[in-house]
């Protein structure tokens, strides 16, 4: 096959060299209103049209490739007291898989444990290109399953107004959790 980004011949979707020069992480942090920490990795502009592939199949292959080159390096660098659980925003899958679930299995080490399912919005409204007021307005109405874990690290694949990782954090401080973090692929903000 061809890499998509240079079309050299390639093992994978994006050849490595590609991945090297295109999809080398940088961290970009951001407070919510809560003052919880969002770390980043990428520009929006940078990644803009592999994330949108996230509708397609081809989104699968994907969102693996930005996952590793982030998520896992991330998480292969990280250390805490004790193992924490990372819990993807609404990872229940609804076109042949869930971006956000591939992003938190690459969170998988020794000190992160990758839940699923725990975390899903009973209000599946499109959020995207919404203000920040109909986010507000149309709540996405979390429910949570049981989680053993008191801290954890929350995951989504892009951040614009906050709105959808605060009323997680909200959801899940209300089970008595403690989310220390947010980790995303890429902010709006960051264009």
């Amino acid at each position: 096959m061809r890499c998509m980004m240079c079309e050299s011949i390639s093992l994978t979707h994006i050849c490595t060299s590609c991945q090297k020069k295109h999809l080398t992480p940088t961290i970009y942090k951001r407070k919510l209103q809560n003052s919880i920490d969002v770390i980043s990795f990428y520009k929006y502009t940078d990644i803009k049209k592999l994330l949108l592939s996230k509708h397609t199949n081809l989104g699968y292959y994907m969102f693996h490739i930005l996952a590793q080159n982030s998520f896992k390096r991330f998480a292969d660098e990280f250390v805490f007291d004790t193992k924490l659980a990372s819990i993807a925003i609404d990872d229940n899958i609804k076109s042949g898989y869930s971006h956000t679930a591939i992003l938190n299995k690459h969170l998988n080490s020794r000190y992160i444990k990758p839940l699923y399912n725990k975390l899903i919005a009973k209000n599946t409204i499109s959020y995207s290109g919404k203000s920040k007021e109909f986010r507000v307005k149309n709540k996405r109405d979390f429910i949570t399953k049981s989680i053993a874990q008191k801290e954890l690290i929350l995951v989504d694949d892009i951040i614009t107004t906050g709105e959808t990782l605060t009323q997680a954090i909200d959801t899940l401080h209300k089970q008595n959790k403690e989310v220390l973090f947010c980790l995303t692929l890429s902010d709006m903000q960051n264009k």
